[in-house]
């Protein structure tokens, strides 16, 4: 099993990272979370990983947080739930929002993942009722609100980097990483997303 690794960042693409440890590369599978996370080119980066083994195929999956690998290992036990949904759940949110959904029994926020209906969605529920545990429930709603910076502001950011040639969806998603209550003005949350991509 290879729990971690240490390396420098070779080639970064959503949602693919390659990674040099020592004169082997690494092919390691991310979430946009993570991605966003991830310093760019040249860079040294240290993850947390799970190695999944199929019949037919090897696929290292890595983690810029121990929490985020910690969820994804319990999505993976969920039936019907495999590794490809689990990342696309933790592309879309964060492990504290997951809780929060979990914590709130809200459907309707993970019908909205790409690739959750609204079995799988209460199925994960139920099922990760009990591995969540108890939450914070005031720290993770403190995080959700931090990213709700004046609409106008988000709107005109995400609107700037989809001119700069980024997906809408990858936007909305550089926009709530680094949104924060602080921030004052659109150019302040751009430059906020660009330096996190490593632009």
């Amino acid at each position: 099993m290879i729990g971690r690794l240490t390396g420098i960042v070779i080639e970064k693409q959503a949602p693919d990272l390659l990674v040099d440890v020592q004169g082997v590369g690494y092919e390691v599978l991310v979430s946009l979370n993570t991605f966003f996370g991830i310093p760019a080119a040249g860079e040294a980066v240290t993850l947390h990983t799970h190695f999944v083994v199929r019949e037919d195929a090897q696929q290292l999956y890595g983690f810029i947080t121990l929490s985020e690998r910690k969820l994804f290992r319990h999505l993976i036990k969920v039936n019907g739930v495999g590794p490809k949904m689990a990342l696309a759940i933790l592309s879309g949110m964060s492990a504290d929002d997951f809780a929060l959904c979990v914590h709130n029994n809200d459907v309707p926020t993970l019908v909205k993942l790409p690739g959750v209906g609204k079995k799988t969605a209460e199925r994960l529920l139920i099922e990760m009722r009990d591995k969540i545990g108890d939450i914070d429930t005031a720290a993770a709603s403190a995080s959700l609100a931090a990213r709700e910076v004046q609409p106008d502001i988000a709107s005109e950011a995400e609107s700037a980097l989809i001119a700069l040639g980024y997906k809408p969806a990858d936007a909305a998603k550089i926009i709530n990483r680094v949104a924060d209550e602080h921030v004052r003005d659109a150019g302040e949350l751009i430059r906020l997303a660009l330096k996190s991509m490593g632009s």
